[in-house]
C-alpha cells in the first residue's frame, strides 16, 4: 500500500501546519516554538503510526515468537530527533522548517526528556527496544507511566536539593492513551478453597482493585519499516467517585479512592524508608507486572494454541528483580484462572522467563518482608512458599546433609523479620541468568551466586550490553559521527558498530592518522563552543 504521508518539503510543511491548526487549534497569530515542536512531533508520529500499524498486522498474520522486556525504568531520552534519524528524514524536515522560519536544532530543545529512569538500567532498557526494532524482532517494552520521573536537581543556599520532575508539563505528543486496554489489578484480600468442576481450587478475593490503562509509544528502528511498542501502565480507580460520600459533604472520602489509585504511578522509586513507602514500591511492581501478564496472556489466547506452546511463542526478560512478581503472577493465573496443575504451570513459567542481574553487592539485592507480601499479595505468598518447598527438596537430593546450601539457596531468608529474596526467586524460575559485562557475569558465578551456579551449572551466561550509536554518537556528537562516516566510507556503521573494528588499521595504512586527529580536535572544539554558547544563553555566564 502506498503511503499517504509527507515525503517532500511542501507536503511536510502542510502536515505540520495541519496539525497546528486542526489538532492543536492554533492560528498563525498564536504560534511559538513549543507549538512548532508539537506540530512537528505529531507529523513525525503520523509516519511512525503508519509503519506501526503495518508491523502489527504482519505480526498478527505470521504469529511469530514475541519478545517482552519488563523494566521498572525506561530512560528513553528525547524522541523527536531519534525518530527522524531512524526514519532517515532529518534533512527533509530540517529544510521544510527552515522555509517556515525555524531551526530544527532550536525546536529539539523544546522537548521534555521523559524522565522514566535514573541511570544505566533504564538506558539499557531503552537501547534494547531500539535495537530489537532495528533487528526486526517483534518486541514490546512494559513499564510504568510515572507522573513524576527521576527528580530534578537544583542549588539553593549553596546546597543541592531535589525537586519533582513533572515531565508532562507540555503534554506528550508521542504517546497514545489506549482506553480499550484496561485490566483490573487486585491488592490485599484473602484466599479460600472452592470447588470448581469437581476440583478444589484456591480463590483470591476481597481487598481493593485499581484499573491499569495502557499508554503506547511507538519505537522506530534504524533503516527498517518495523516499529515496536513501549506500553506503559497508569493507575486509575476502579470507582472514580463516591457519590454518596460527596452528597454527605465528605469530599475527601468521595475522592479518596481516586487519590489512592493515582499514588501507584505517581513517582519513580518512592522513598522506601517507611513501611508505607515499602508498601507503595511493592504495589508499583505488582501493578505493572499484573497488567503486563494479563496483556501477554490476552495476546496468546487469540492464537488459539494450547498452553504447552506458551514458551515457544513468548519470551519475557526481567530487567533486574523489580519485575520478579510477574513470574508468580503468570503461575497464579495458569493455576487459578486457567486450571492447569502446578507441575505443568511451573514448567511453562520456567521456560518463559530470563533474568538480567545488575549488581554484585549482596546488600543491594532486593528483598521483601514475608509479612508485607502476605498482606498485599496473599495468594502470591502461598505460591512462593510452594515453589520454595519443591525446590529445596531438589537441593536436598543433589546436596544431601548440606544445611548451608539450603540456607543460601532458599527463597525465604530465615531472619527477623522473614524476607523473600527476589533474586533467588528469579534464578529458580528463569531458564537463563545473565550479567551485563564479562567481568560482572564471572563475579556472579564465582561469588554472589556461586551456590546457584553449582546447582544450575548451565543457567548462567554473559550478555555484554552497550548503547545505540544512533543516539549516543550521531545525535549527541554529530561532528564525530560525520568524521567516522567520512573515514569509513558510509554510515552503515550506525546499524552495526562492529563494522568499525578494522577502521584504525585502515586509517594507519592510508597514512591519515594525523589528519584524523586534527579533524577530531576541531570537532571537539566545535562541541565546546556549543556548550559555551548554551551556558551563556541559559546561565548568562561567560566561559572559555
Amino acid at each position: 500500500m502506498e503511503s499517504y504521508l509527507p515525503r517532500d518539503k511542501e507536503s511536510i510543511q502542510k502536515s505540520i501546519i495541519n496539525h497546528i491548526e486542526y489538532t492543536l487549534a492554533r492560528t498563525r497569530f498564536s504560534i511559538d516554538k513549543n507549538i512548532i515542536y508539537q506540530g512537528l512531533s505529531l507529523s513525525v508520529r503520523d509516519r511512525l503510526l503508519e509503519a506501526w500499524n503495518d508491523s502489527q498486522s504482519v505480526i498478527k498474520i505470521e504469529n511469530p515468537k514475541r519478545l517482552y522486556y519488563l523494566s521498572i525504568e525506561f530512560l528513553l531520552g528525547r524522541l523527536l530527533q531519534n525518530a527522524l534519524i531512524n526514519l532517515n528524514m532529518e534533512e527533509k524536515y530540517k529544510e521544510a522548517l527552515n522555509e517556515l522560519g525555524y531551526k530544527i536544532e532550536e525546536i529539539y530543545e523544546h522537548e521534555n526528556d521523559p524522565a522514566l529512569g535514573n541511570g544505566g538500567l533504564g538506558r539499557l532498557a531503552a537501547c534494547y527496544m531500539d535495537s530489537l526494532t532495528t533487528l526486526n524482532y517483534p518486541a514490546w517494552g512494559y513499564g510504568i507511566r510515572y507522573d513524576y520521573g527521576i527528580f530534578r536537581q537544583a542549588i539553593e543556599n549553596c546546597e543541592q536539593i531535589e525537586l519533582p520532575d513533572y515531565w508532562l508539563t507540555k503534554g506528550n505528543p508521542w504517546e497514545i492513551m489506549r482506553l480499550d486496554i484496561n485490566y483490573k489489578v487486585r491488592f490485599y484480600g484473602y484466599c479460600k478453597d472452592e470447588m470448581k468442576n469437581g476440583k478444589n481450587i484456591r480463590v483470591w478475593e476481597g481487598g481493593k482493585e485499581v484499573d491499569a490503562i495502557a499508554f503506547d509509544t511507538v519505537i522506530p528502528g534504524w533503516e527498517t519499516l518495523n516499529c515496536n511498542t513501549l506500553r506503559l501502565w497508569k493507575s486509575y480507580p476502579s470507582r472514580e467517585f463516591n457519590f454518596e460520600s460527596f452528597n454527605k459533604g465528605d469530599y475527601a472520602c468521595a475522592l479518596a479512592e481516586k487519590d489512592q489509585a493515582s499514588y501507584i504511578t505517581s513517582v519513580l522509586y518512592p522513598n522506601d524508608s517507611t513501611p508505607t513507602g515499602k508498601e507503595l514500591r511493592l504495589k508499583q511492581q505488582y501493578f505493572f507486572c499484573s497488567a503486563t501478564i494479563n496483556d501477554i496472556i490476552r495476546r496468546f489466547l487469540n492464537s488459539k494454541l494450547p498452553w504447552t506452546e506458551f514458551p515457544n511463542k513468548n519470551a519475557m526478560q526481567l530487567n533486574d528483580t523489580h519485575p520478579t512478581i510477574a513470574v508468580i503472577e503468570l503461575l497464579r493465573q495458569l493455576i487459578d484462572i486457567y486450571s492447569l496443575d502446578y507441575a505443568e504451570a511451573y514448567k511453562i513459567v520456567r521456560k518463559s522467563f530470563g533474568y538480567t542481574n545488575h549488581t554484585v553487592l549482596p546488600e543491594a539485592l532486593e528483598k521483601w518482608s514475608v509479612d508485607l507480601m502476605t498482606k498485599l499479595l496473599p495468594r502470591h505468598m502461598e505460591l512462593i512458599y510452594l515453589i520454595n518447598f519443591f525446590f529445596l527438596e531438589e537441593v536436598k537430593k543433589k546436596f544431601p546433609n548440606d544445611g548451608e546450601k539450603l540456607t543460601e539457596l532458599s527463597i525465604i531468608e530465615e531472619s527477623s523479620p522473614k524476607m523473600v529474596r527476589m533474586a533467588n526467586l528469579c534464578i529458580i524460575c528463569s531458564h537463563t541468568v545473565n550479567g551485563v559485562a564479562d567481568i560482572h557475569s564471572k563475579l556472579l558465578i564465582n561469588t554472589l551466586f556461586k551456590d546457584f551456579h553449582d546447582f544450575f551449572p548451565n543457567k548462567f551466561i554473559n550478555v555484554t550490553n552497550g548503547v545505540t550509536p544512533r543516539r549516543w554518537i550521531h545525535c549527541a556528537f554529530r561532528e564525530l559521527s560525520n568524521l567516522i562516516t567520512d573515514y569509513y566510507g558510509s554510515n552503515d556503521w550506525l546499524g552495526e558498530l562492529s563494522l568499525l573494528e578494522h577502521l584504525p588499521e585502515k586509517i594507519n595504512k592510508e597514512g591519515k592518522l594525523d589528519e584524523l586527529l586534527n579533524n577530531l580536535e576541531f570537532a571537539k572544539l566545535q562541541a565546546k563552543k556549543r556548550l559555551a554558547h548554551w551556558v551563556k544563553e541559559n546561565l548568562n555566564l561567560e566561559i572559555n
